[in-house]
């Protein structure tokens, strides 16, 4: 096993085969590629080393199949610029792009789709990589798909919206009890799971890990920007999704800053129209701060088009009395709202 640069060098020097393999068949390409050493890789491309060449036992491994499992965007784009297809399946016709997407690995996405990868090329259960990025609740590689012209738009607004009503962790626990069975059972203290939650890429990702006698042995995740990728989704084909599901999508979506909030927002300030207007001022004056803040947010921007603000005489008083309101995560959307209009900064403690 190739541990490192320096390792492959020595090898390479001492008269190694950059197409060298170990008694299992697993390449010395593959082996670099998932353990993330890019200039390992660079060294055995540039030896004659096949980026295409399979791996493994069965010979069922691809070397930019590994890197994308694994997230490993600069491998990947080194496997590519050397020649690696990057729509080639290995067994049970997983492509580069369907591991990359079914795991969030929205960077990856990215380097597969600029070197060529086919983005409606569908994996082994007949599902485009943009249905099965909806499923997996990654915004980033929803919006990457997109942008390279995935067309599967309708089957995959279905599955965004069929995970906006899943309880997220329950799937994870499932599907692993599912593939482990009765190893998933409780412990001595009771537990059979952990359970976490992460920012991460503008969004909220939950793992769910099975417990045994307290340990860690298997684990799942996913990610939780299914309203973000709906709201996208629906913009695309033209769709006008209900005001209160919009806003039941960033209200239970992770709240202000995360992906399904800030592209509810924006799809609302695109409208610009009476009726958002007359919505976003009720949410101001709803109960629940999460929703007075989402009603600030909208009225920051709403309707904004070459330098015209046609809100701004209705809005800026609301927006001034939201400031005063003392409610902190409200009032400083407030405030964000009213510096987008010109206005001064209100201090919520002022009458």
């Amino acid at each position: 096993m190739h541990e490192d640069e320096n390792a492959v060098v020595k090898a390479l020097r001492a008269g190694a085969s950059a197409e060298s393999a170990d008694e299992d068949g697993t390449t010395a390409l593959y082996l670099a590629s998932v353990q993330d050493l890019p200039g390992a890789v660079r060294l055995l491309l540039a030896s004659g080393a096949d980026p295409d060449r399979v791996s493994g036992p069965e010979a069922g491994d691809l070397p930019l199949c590994g890197a994308a499992c694994g997230g490993h965007a600069e491998v990947a784009e080194a496997l590519l610029s050397a020649g690696a297809n990057p729509d080639l399946s290995e067994e049970f016709g997983f492509t580069a792009l369907r591991w990359a997407a079914g795991l969030g690995h929205a960077r990856v996405v990215e380097v597969l789709l600029a070197h060529g990868a086919d983005p409606d090329l569908p994996g082994p259960r007949g599902e485009t990589p943009l249905v099965v990025a909806a499923r997996r609740g990654s915004a980033h590689t929803v919006r990457a798909l997109l942008r390279y012209g995935a067309r599967s738009l309708s089957p995959a607004l279905a599955e965004a919206v069929r995970m906006l009503s899943v309880d997220v962790e329950q799937e994870l626990r499932d599907a692993l009890r599912e593939m482990y069975g009765a190893q998933g059972q409780e412990n001595s203290q009771g537990q059979e799971s952990a359970v976490y939650r992460e920012t991460v890429d503008g969004g909220v990702t939950v793992t769910v890990e099975l417990l045994r006698d307290g340990e860690p042995f298997a684990s799942q995740d996913l990610q939780t920007g299914h309203g973000a990728i709906a709201t996208l989704l629906e913009g695309e084909l033209g769709v006008r999704a209900p005001f209160e599901e919009l806003a039941h999508r960033a209200v239970r979506g992770g709240g202000p800053g995360v992906d399904n909030w800030l592209v509810t927002v924006g799809a609302l300030w695109l409208r610009g129209d009476e009726e958002t207007f007359q919505a976003a001022s009720a949410w101001t004056a709803s109960e629940d701060p999460l929703r007075q803040a989402f009603g600030a947010d909208v009225l920051g921007r709403l309707g904004f088009h070459d330098g015209e603000k046609p809100f701004a005489v209705r809005a800026v008083p609301v927006l001034r009395e939201l400031a005063r309101s003392g409610y902190p995560v409200p009032a400083e959307a407030a405030v964000r709202a009213l510096g987008r209009y010109d206005d001064a900064p209100v201090d919520a403690r002022r009458d």
